[in-house]
């Protein structure tokens, strides 16, 4: 089954109508190779597609050697590069074949940003038409169920996750072990490929504590202690798991007030299957002890595939004060202010009396099962 993504129409109109060098990123497997695969069939122009794995072509845009380029392109419409991140200097390379033949139209795809791998982006600043490719988003689960069969579908999404393969596996086993091999090495190889990074079991060891820590503000001095390493060597491995597409922050907002935290992050996985894979967890909803942090995790990041996928550029946070008054997600766009408390239940949350006198010109909205769709659609 294949599941029309956001971004389809969005890339196509791109190519048709601007020379923009188009850079798609996302973790691996969740579906850049086929969606622009449909795009190049229904543009209908000759294209070339090369997987930058292939040391052949790996070599051919590594070199500062425009002939080369131009030979291997010659007679094309399009250039698709797969996985450029791989490539050593894909951005100068990319920028000189494109000054040179700015007819040719390029899109890149990574599986993690270029900065990872000290592919600086810069030589193609203001070339770009960048785009950030999620796991299935539910608003496009949309396209093929109605809100009564979204509603049936919420305990796999909370389970299983939404990684395209999931969607064609019927069974809960080759679901499952879909998942635990994703959430291995392979779903961050980019991080020891590139980074070189050498001790690949801190790396998990660090998942783990985070996927635990899901919903709760993070403690990088905890962190290091627990795992034995600097806090700076966490900080690190943070950022390169965010630049591999595994996990995303959300700071604290605060307007420098002295009662509210302001130094700690949330951390949250782009996908709550892998991170129930990573604590190896893919119990039934009705008996997790973990529901709540699952919910809010999933409602997060669906409101924000939601958000990036219509181009609303929102500031995102969570707030919470010293004395234990919390809003578990927060938006700022266009001037307004909108707290939001994601419940599992169905009880409706009174707005905490700070909010409401710190900021008063601030919206409160709760989020529950029975009107998650409306917020995430």
């Amino acid at each position: 089954m294949y599941i029309h993504r956001k971004l389809e129409e969005k890339i196509t109109q791109r190519l048709l109508h601007f020379d923009d060098i188009i850079i798609l990123y996302g973790a691996r497997q969740v579906g850049k190779t086929t969606l622009i695969n449909k795009v190049l069939q229904k543009l209908n122009k000759k294209f070339l597609r090369i997987n930058a794995e292939e040391s052949i072509y790996n070599s051919v845009f590594s070199q500062r050697n425009l002939q080369a380029m131009k030979e291997l392109t010659q007679g094309y419409e399009i250039l698709f590069i797969d996985e450029a991140q791989v490539i050593e200097n894909i951005s100068i390379n990319i920028k000189i074949l494109h000054d040179a033949v700015p007819e040719l139209k390029i899109i890149l795809s990574g599986s993690s940003s270029f900065e990872l791998a000290n592919k600086i982006q810069e030589p193609l600043t203001g070339r770009t038409k960048t785009y950030l490719l999620y796991p299935i988003a539910v608003c496009e689960l949309n396209q093929i169920y109605n809100r009564f069969e979204l509603k049936q579908l919420l305990p796999d999404l909370l389970i299983y996750g939404a990684y395209p393969k999931i969607f064609n596996l019927p069974v809960r086993q080759d679901k499952i072990s879909h998942l635990l091999e994703l959430s291995s090495a392979y779903l961050y190889k980019d991080i020891f490929q590139l980074a070189h990074i050498k001790y690949s079991h801190i790396i998990r060891d660090l998942l783990k504590l985070l996927a635990f820590q899901v919903g709760s503000p993070v403690s990088i001095h905890e962190l290091a202690i627990t795992l034995k390493i600097s806090s700076e060597t966490v900080e690190r491995y943070i950022d390169l798991l965010e630049k591999s597409f595994v996990v995303f922050r959300l700071s604290a907002f605060s307007r420098n007030l002295r009662k509210e935290i302001k130094k700690k992050d949330k951390i949250y996985f782009y996908d709550v299957g892998i991170r129930n894979a990573i604590i190896n967890n893919f119990s039934n909803i009705d008996y997790r002890n973990d529901i709540g942090q699952l919910w809010e995790n999933f409602i997060i990041v669906e409101r924000l595939k939601k958000n990036v996928y219509n181009e609303m550029h929102k500031n995102i946070y969570y707030w919470r004060t010293f004395t234990g008054a919390e809003l578990d997600f927060v938006e700022e766009y266009d001037g307004k202010l909108t707290g939001f408390e994601i419940k599992w239940g169905k009880k409706i949350p009174k707005p905490p009396k700070t909010w409401l006198q710190t900021y008063t010109n601030a919206r409160f909205e709760y989020i529950n099962r029975g009107n998650f769709l409306d917020f995430i659609l």
